[in-house]
């Protein structure tokens, strides 16, 4: 499936930025069930200086600088991929203690630089109410992936989608406490209880194409990002190391859900993810506006327009498309700015 996608952000500052330093992370990957067939990166103002690198995750990161006043900011990412999923593949059964203690140190062991994905981070700490919650799918002996499949299921059954809910700091103990939120509050949920039991997961930011009602057009710039979970299976190589699960939507696959995913980045949790972050001096208030567009390719793309035109591009028309984001900046080095959620 050939899928653009179009993501445009921006930043009305009161009273203007006098220097600003930014981060993006929005370009999507080169995986084995997604090629990138091209990307474009625009800022406005232009960058005084640019440059690009990749981390440790493998995410292509865009760093920028602006050295001019600025009373607003546009980023605009342009991306055309082409997606496939992959057959059944066959598969080594493993029970979910023996994955757990695949990762468990040992002084003559053989280093897994996936190892960095069991431990806790910044929102996905560790809990003994998530390993709680998780149990009933992880009984002794039970199938690592039949465990997490299980476990899948219950959150998408059990947990409300409400975008109201939370915010983008809300911790993960809180939104699985009061059995709702979005699919990034759902993702880290379904993370925290992976790694209370000792197993490798990890986040995953993306798109997810959404298809308007029978006879209704699609609307153009109210889509917005999407976030999922991926697991390590130990005893599997290649594509099918990695399995990905999507608690929002109840759907799994192996390298994306489906074909209707576009996988932008992956991380410990949104932290290492998010699509903007950034250091500014100057403008003490801000306003943020998004507008996602993900349609085949060759429908009219006009996220961009939206945005010049005022469209309420924030208002998502489904729950898959409802990864918090914020973007976040702090003003100067010493006073945060609380980063702003679009209501999806």
């Amino acid at each position: 499936m050939r899928l653009s996608i179009t993501h445009a952000s921006q930043y009305d500052y009161a009273p203007p930025v006098d220097v600003a330093q930014h981060i993006a992370c929005l370009q999507p990957q080169q995986t084995v069930v997604q090629q990138l067939l091209s990307h474009t990166l625009t800022f406005s103002p232009e960058p005084s200086h640019r440059h690009e690198a990749v981390d440790v995750f493998g995410n292509r990161r865009t760093f920028v600088s602006l050295q001019i006043p600025h009373d607003r900011l546009e980023v605009t990412a342009s991306s055309v991929v082409e997606t496939r999923r992959l057959p059944m593949m066959s598969r080594v059964a493993i029970p979910w203690e023996r994955a757990a203690d695949h990762f468990r140190y040992r002084a003559d062991g053989i280093y897994d630089a996936d190892v960095e994905f069991r431990f806790a981070s910044p929102h996905v700490p560790r809990h003994h109410e998530f390993a709680q919650y998780a149990q009933p799918s992880f009984a002794p002996g039970v199938d690592l992936h039949a465990a997490t499949l299980d476990l899948m299921h219950r959150i998408h059954a059990q947990f409300r989608y409400d975008n109201q809910s939370t915010e983008v700091h809300t911790p993960a103990l809180e939104a699985m406490r009061q059995r709702r939120g979005v699919c990034q509050d759902f993702a880290h949920i379904m993370i925290a209880c992976l790694r209370a039991l000792g197993l490798s997961a990890r986040y995953v930011s993306g798109y997810l194409l959404t298809r308007p009602p029978p006879g209704q057009p699609r609307l153009i710039g109210a889509d917005a990002s999407h976030a999922w979970t991926s697991i390590l299976l130990p005893t599997q190589t290649g594509p099918t190391r990695w399995c990905d699960f999507d608690p929002t939507n109840d759907r799994w696959g192996w390298g994306a859900p489906g074909d209707d995913y576009v996988v932008l980045a992956t991380g410990r949790d949104y932290a290492d993810v998010s699509p903007i972050r950034g250091v500014i001096h100057g403008g003490a208030t801000h306003d943020l506006t998004v507008a996602v567009t993900v349609a085949p390719s060759g429908e009219r793309d006009g996220a961009s327009e939206a945005l010049a035109a005022g469209v309420p591009a924030t208002v998502a028309p489904s729950q898959s498309q409802s990864q918090s984001q914020s973007q976040s900046q702090t003003q100067t080095q010493s006073e945060s700015q609380s980063p702003l959620r679009p209501t999806p």
